[in-house]
């Protein structure tokens, strides 16, 4: 039996990080607007549970928060001074393991490399934030240093029961960690994330999608051996016949124990464009916090309520919040990719606090 385990998503939290944006960062052509999702992002997860936020302006952020989230929420967040190069927490912030053997074992904290997604875009700032909140004792539990690996936490799923799904496309892209092998990729993750099997999709890259097909963009692991998934059932779209194979795919897939699938078709997003480019939008990018299920929506009414049905059907008892993440999409993310959330195992943290 490992030692330790990737916890699901769903495993009981100590809290969400929020990485703030600036007009410093890619957003300040429409900083207004992806503030005001922020803000939405933040009152939705301080509702269930703490949030902590690494921001360049902390003052700032407080001073925005103040305007909208209520003293019962405001009591629930933590902001930490951090430059940073862009705001996308699941990439850039820690992938946490818990012990399975001995519960005073500290969890592990584990700090990979992100690079940019393969040298796309500069990531010395982000690279930093992990070690300042730990320093600043943000987070109870074990550092451990892999800088010499590059992985984000977008491209990994987790059931919590040793079954890790991720993509080819992405893990094998280019400029991440080169010359290795797929077989030596593997062996890398299943030792570190302490998995005893890693399910490989080799579909289902969407249209504009940055991060070289993350699968939290396409498949997401949900309670029950549940998986929801991006379809497309429009023969006219070109990405039609690349998720029909990754839907192939998921029907012959199973867990670290041999079981198959219970399979959920998510609707794709009406295209939506941005400057002439078709824009990943995608309803599989949501976030699981204690109690309640974060979901991208983009304005379309009926896809929109169909998707918001199906994230109910999977997880039967959680409130299910839409927030309009149309602008989100413009930077080719959206709300599981600003997000990054946090066992409770790993419950030290100060509240309230500023400048740290």
């Amino acid at each position: 039996m490992n030692k330790y385990i990737l916890p699901a998503e769903w495993h009981t939290q100590s809290c969400v990080q929020l990485t703030w944006p600036h007009e410093d960062t890619d957003w300040r052509d429409y900083l207004d607007d992806i503030t005001e999702t922020f803000v939405q992002i933040a009152k939705a997860v301080a509702h269930y549970e703490p949030l902590v936020i690494a921001a360049k302006y902390p003052e700032r952020v407080r001073e925005v928060l103040a305007e909208s989230l209520n003293d019962d929420e405001m009591a629930r967040v933590s902001i930490y001074e951090c430059d940073n190069n862009d705001t996308w927490a699941r990439d850039h912030a820690f992938i946490t393991l818990l012990p399975t053997t001995d519960a005073s074992a500290p969890c592990r904290l584990l700090d990979f490399r992100f690079n940019g997604w393969g040298e796309k875009f500069a990531a010395d700032k982000d690279n930093r934030i992990n070690r300042t909140l730990y320093d600043n004792g943000v987070f109870s539990g074990e550092r451990v240093d892999y800088d010499d690996f590059v992985l984000e936490g977008g491209s990994i799923e987790s059931d919590g029961r040793g079954t890790v799904l991720t993509t080819s496309v992405c893990l094998m892209a280019p400029h991440r960690n080169q010359p290795m092998t797929q077989a030596e990729v593997e062996a890398v993750l299943k030792e570190r994330l302490c998995a005893r099997k890693i399910v490989w999709f080799d579909h289902g890259q969407l249209i504009g999608d940055d991060t070289d097909g993350h699968i939290d963009t396409i498949v997401r692991i949900c309670p029950d051996n549940t998986l929801l998934y991006v379809g497309c059932d429009d023969e006219n779209d070109p990405q039609y016949a690349d998720l029909k194979a990754l839907e192939n795919q998921l029907q012959q897939a199973t867990d670290a124990d041999g079981k198959p699938y219970r399979l959920l078709k998510l609707p794709m997003p009406d295209a939506l464009y941005d400057d002439g480019d078709r824009l990943p939008a995608t309803y599989a990018n949501f976030l699981i916090i204690n109690g309640a299920v974060i979901v991208p929506t983009y304005n379309q009414e009926t896809n929109d309520a169909r998707a918001l049905e199906l994230v109910a059907e999977a997880f039967p008892g959680y409130d299910i919040i839409g927030i309009d993440s149309q602008t989100i999409v413009r930077q080719h993310g959206s709300i599981h990719c600003l997000t990054m959330q946090y066992p409770e195992e790993c419950r030290r943290f100060r509240q309230n606090v500023v400048n740290v």
